[in-house]
């Protein structure tokens, strides 16, 4: 497998795109520059879910609805296996029949707190698909009223009901970078059937795992440059794209994206690229050249063969 390069670009509107618990639930945000922050353990979680909904097995994760620790989530995954099983030191054969059980350890990799015959008193799998933490194209405020009241109270002699706090923001434009290692791949077993699940996954996830707290968010534009070998990366993609406009952004209509420098880019190491995996919103308009539409639609020929369509 070779090495690519990941751009996903989603908006919430509205919404809390990730809370933070040490600040009682509010959206991460670098609050000097008004720049909005997602977690990669927060994306990766979108995509797990998806893994499980349609039938996929992971590792992170509940079993059966219960909340187990990793220990017990492996115990319990090989009640499937055709073989006796001692779990305090599995065999080799015993690890690779638990790759292939596992989507997300092929994917994000895990670390698993058991021996096996060549990793020692733990196992540690380095996943080949890795996010950096996601942030905002724009400027984003917090939506001021964060108070909400429930009907039921905490406790018998509390009629009124409690009072929480909702914090949400108006407007964010985020981004992610991600890589996959195609070096890293073959240590995890990760197939090419794996990625263009994942790339699905990325796209059709969190809209499906809308809460009260996340619906309103939508993907815009996935781009998954696929190079001709392990050896070579572009690096962080969110760098060659820009809004038009920063400030005052409230919803999907007012943003236009800038790809001139993202597309010269690609022209400048075509031949480094195999593939360039896309799937763009309706909704979304970029802007190249002074031309405005689809990536479909603006890419220069040079590159045009070389455009695939995820869904």
């Amino acid at each position: 497998m070779n090495n690519s390069d990941i751009l996903f670009l989603y908006d919430a509107k509205l919404t809390n795109p990730n809370g933070d618990i040490d600040e009682e639930n509010r959206p991460r945000m670098d609050y000097e520059r008004s720049i909005n922050l997602v977690s990669d353990v927060r994306l990766k979680r979108y995509i797990r879910d998806y893994f499980e909904q349609i039938g996929k097995e992971i590792f992170v994760g509940k079993v059966d609805g219960e909340t187990v620790n990793a220990t017990e989530r492996i115990k319990r995954l090989f009640e499937k296996y055709d073989g006796k099983v001692n779990i305090n030191k599995l065999s080799k054969e015993q690890q690779t029949w638990m790759l292939d059980q596992l989507i997300d350890v092929r994917v994000f990799g895990a670390t698993m707190p058991l021996k096996s015959e060549d990793k020692g008193s733990s196992m540690t799998f380095i996943g080949p698909v890795q996010f950096n933490w996601g942030y905002s194209l724009n400027k984003v405020t917090l939506v001021e009223s964060a108070s909400i009241t429930s009907h039921f109270g905490s406790d018998d002699k509390n009629d009124g009901g409690n009072i929480g706090k909702d914090y949400r923001v108006y407007y964010s434009f985020l981004a992610f970078h991600g890589v996959i290692s195609g070096h890293r791949a073959a240590h995890t077993r990760l197939t090419d059937e794996d990625i263009r699940l994942f790339d699905k996954a990325v796209i059709k996830s969190i809209p499906l795992s809308a809460t009260r707290s996340k619906v309103g968010q939508y993907p815009r534009l996935y781009v998954r440059v696929e190079y001709n070998s392990p050896e070579f990366l572009v690096g962080d993609l969110r760098d060659l794209v820009s809004l038009a406009e920063t400030e005052g952004l409230r919803s999907i209509s007012e943003v236009q994206l800038h790809v001139d420098v993202l597309v010269n880019k690609l022209l400048e190491v075509r031949d480094e690229i195999a593939y360039i995996h896309y799937w763009q919103d309706s909704n979304l308009l970029l802007s190249y050249e002074g031309l405005q539409g689809k990536l479909v639609d603006l890419i220069p020929t040079e590159l045009a063969d070389k455009l695939v369509s995820v869904l």
